[in-house]
């Protein structure tokens, strides 16, 4: 597996994401996006990236913070409230990582995207935004959005892996991420894992530091088989 930090940039903003691919194999193969979560591009975002390629993907781990800020829990802080709070700017910030992804020479065209915790929150605005997406999936993302999808503007096949005991997405919140998504006629799917509380694929989760966060073995296992299915459905590599 060849992995290696790519710079590129967001207007004035510098950038650096982190590529996994198979390059032995010279076959030409679909693309997909990992968003990281609040942390910034960290180890966990990085062994999603390689757990992808590692499926026959180019696997591309964006950064949506810039460089240098993730570690400062100050800039973290403001950079999320900015982007959350300015959806145009959040989804301009992650096409420039599906650019660099595109540009990729064994990238065939095709494109997905996934997202855990804040990257949850920023693929499903993609998808909102219109983006000609093969699929997007949320993993403990958050569901609720100030732009909320037009019908018939999704083009990206959805999923969401929810924790039944999140306590961040409460079920409000979920039951109107629904009503959003059937008013909007979108192609999407939702699994909620009991006894699964937020973050729960990041093995290292600390709720004495953030509460109501949690690793859970069974979730974090079966959101990754749910993930690889939805990546077979969306590119036609089911058996």
């Amino acid at each position: 597996m060849n992995t290696k930090a790519v710079s590129y940039r967001d207007e004035n903003t510098s950038l650096t994401g982190f590529l996994a691919c198979d390059d032995a194999d010279r076959n030409r193969r679909p693309g997909i996006l990992v968003v990281h979560g609040g942390a910034g591009l960290d180890e966990h975002a990085k062994r999603r990236a390689l757990q992808i390629a590692g499926l026959g993907y180019v696997a591309f781990a964006c950064d949506m913070y810039g460089d240098g800020v993730a570690g400062n829990r100050e800039r973290v802080m403001a950079s999320i409230n900015e982007l959350r709070d300015d959806p145009a700017r959040l989804c301009r910030r992650a096409q420039a990582g599906l650019e660099v992804l595109s540009s990729h020479p064994l990238v065939d065209g095709r494109l997905a995207a996934v997202g855990y915790c804040f990257g949850g929150m920023t693929v499903l605005q993609l998808a909102r935004s219109g983006i000609d997406l093969a699929g997007v999936a949320s993993i403990h993302g958050s569901l609720k959005t100030t732009r909320a999808a037009k019908p018939e503007s999704l083009k990206a096949k959805v999923l969401v892996c929810h924790g039944a005991l999140d306590p961040h997405v409460p079920t409000a919140e979920v039951a109107a991420f629904a009503d959003e998504m059937n008013a909007a006629r979108a192609d999407w799917q939702l699994i909620v894992y009991g006894g699964a509380m937020h973050g729960f694929t990041h093995e290292n989760a600390d709720g004495s530091k953030i509460p109501g966060v949690a690793y859970n073995v069974r979730a974090a296992a079966r959101s990754s088989t749910a993930l690889r299915q939805f990546f077979a459905e969306i590119f036609g590599l089911e058996h």
